[in-house]
């Protein structure tokens, strides 16, 4: 067996991994690269594999910096079948459509500029046909079913407790009279996060590939966290200014939805609108109520004493679906929250209010998630005295606050503790999907362990056996 890391290799995004054995080659992952929009466009445009050379896929959520390329491998002439989880499989449907959307969207708005400077046109990089015909090869699998990817390769999904319908996999490859068992964790979520269950603990592997964006960092509890989201907003609402929160349409975003919805309903926040201005999100809220099943004990029993069983969209809060509702809220001059993908600044509604919003003090700024090198939502965390935003250079003099608590990714503490719920550590980890300081600080830590860990460079081939 044969691993090769293609992506997400001491950087957080492109995730792409593919492991070779006699019966054929499989694809773990098959995401976008996020950042500057010249290395990102460069780096997904050049497909690393012969798409007609695959002969499974598996995809572990949704997230398009696991799952964006997948149109990309399909239009290459991949011909099989993309194996995920149902709640996965629903969410993707909508995510990809929307990425091509936008895609088509930006290339217009481009275009229209080269031909004002003489510049030949630009082609997307996948469109809505190319999603539909993607789609096609989706097959939903259902957590703790095993199933066969590749002949001599049992397979299983376990909730990964990332975003709704995330799952780390475990693989059983029987080659040459000896069975290897790998384990990937995707992106592993925390304990005791709203709305999702905990993450599932496997007990062996021989291998182990891990995820590392926070390896070298610790989060704040929820509860500080989520009192720290009750002070920033009620300060702003008494400067009379906009809270304005970059999220990730898929996780995040309902995650925000439902601490805010707590908070209105105890009484500890002031009247305010809120406006989560993302049709994606709203489709991908209403994914989450077709998914009860991938709920946590105290999200179903809030959804069941709620009157009106809605606790993702309650009295103050519209969901925004049309520019040119979404233009309108650049217009509102009183306190309200504005909910807007995407996550790190690289596109959508977003870029427009933080352009009306950014040089503005009594503004704030809230970031929620984690921001990739080179990107917008970087910056403002870096807080740089000046941002572009939409080709225009401003001045940042909004307040900028990160909130780390609500990230969907395991810190270092809990990543140790992962490893240590194996009931023998696994002969070999390779740390992926992170920031090569945060792998390196992650492997240390494992090393005084006793554990065997590599960081693994882009391109790197692994043989094992």
């Amino acid at each position: 067996m044969k691993i090769t890391f293609y992506g997400a290799a001491r950087e957080v995004t492109g995730s792409m991994f593919l492991i070779q054995i006699a019966s054929g080659h499989l694809l773990l992952e098959c995401g976008l690269y996020q950042g500057r929009r010249e290395e990102a466009e460069a780096k997904n445009l050049r497909f690393p594999i012969d798409p007609q050379k695959v002969d499974a896929a598996i995809l572990t959520h949704a997230h398009l910096d696991h799952s964006g390329r997948l149109p990309v491998m399909v239009k290459g002439g991949y011909r099989r079948k993309i194996y995920l989880t149902e709640a996965t499989k629903d969410l993707l449907t909508i995510m990809l459509r929307d990425s091509a959307h936008i895609q088509e969207a930006d290339i217009k708005f481009i275009n229209k500029r080269h031909k004002e400077k003489g510049l030949p046109p630009k082609e997307p990089l996948y469109d809505t046909e190319d999603v539909e015909r993607c789609l096609e090869y989706l097959c939903g699998i259902k957590y703790g079913e095993v199933f066969q990817p590749l002949p001599g390769v049992e397979a299983v999904f376990w909730d990964a407790g990332h975003i709704l319908g995330s799952a780390l996999v475990e693989l059983t490859v029987s080659e040459n009279g000896r069975k290897t068992k790998t384990v990937f964790t995707g992106d592993l979520g925390r304990k005791n996060m709203p709305i999702l269950r905990d993450p599932y603990q496997p007990r062996q592997a021989d291998l182990l590939i891990m995820e590392s964006t926070y390896g070298g960092r610790f989060h704040g509890d929820l509860t500080g966290t989520a009192r720290e989201l009750q002070e920033q907003v009620a300060q702003t609402y008494a400067r009379g200014g906009k809270v304005i929160i970059p999220s990730f349409s898929v996780g995040r975003t309902q995650e925000i939805v439902y601490e805010l919805h707590k908070m209105f309903n105890s009484g500890t926040l002031p009247p305010m609108p809120i406006y989560v201005d993302s049709p994606l999100s709203a489709q991908a809220t209403d994914v989450f109520k077709r998914h009860m099943d991938c709920w946590d004990d105290e999200a179903r029993e809030m959804y069941l004493q709620e009157k009106d069983r809605d606790i993702f969209g309650f009295g103050r809060l519209t969901y925004v679906g049309s520019v040119e509702e979404s233009k309108k809220l650049n217009d509102l001059d009183r306190p309200v929250i504005i909910i807007s993908a995407s996550g790190m600044c690289e596109g959508g509604r977003v870029l427009h209010h933080l352009a009306h919003t950014v040089e503005d003090p009594k503004n704030t700024i809230l970031i929620v998630g984690f921001q990739a090198q080179g990107t917008l939502g970087r910056k403002l965390v870096e807080k740089w005295e000046r941002v572009k935003i939409l080709g225009e250079e401003y001045k940042l003099r909004a307040q900028v606050k990160t909130l780390n608590g609500f990230s969907a990714h395991a810190d270092q503490g809990e990543l140790l503790e992962f490893v240590a719920g194996f009931a023998s550590a696994p002969s070999a980890i390779y740390l992926v999907h992170g920031e090569e300081d945060q792998a390196r600080a992650l492997a240390g830590k494992l090393e005084e362990r006793g554990c065997r860990v590599e960081v693994p460079t882009q391109g790197q081939e692994v043989a094992v056996g």
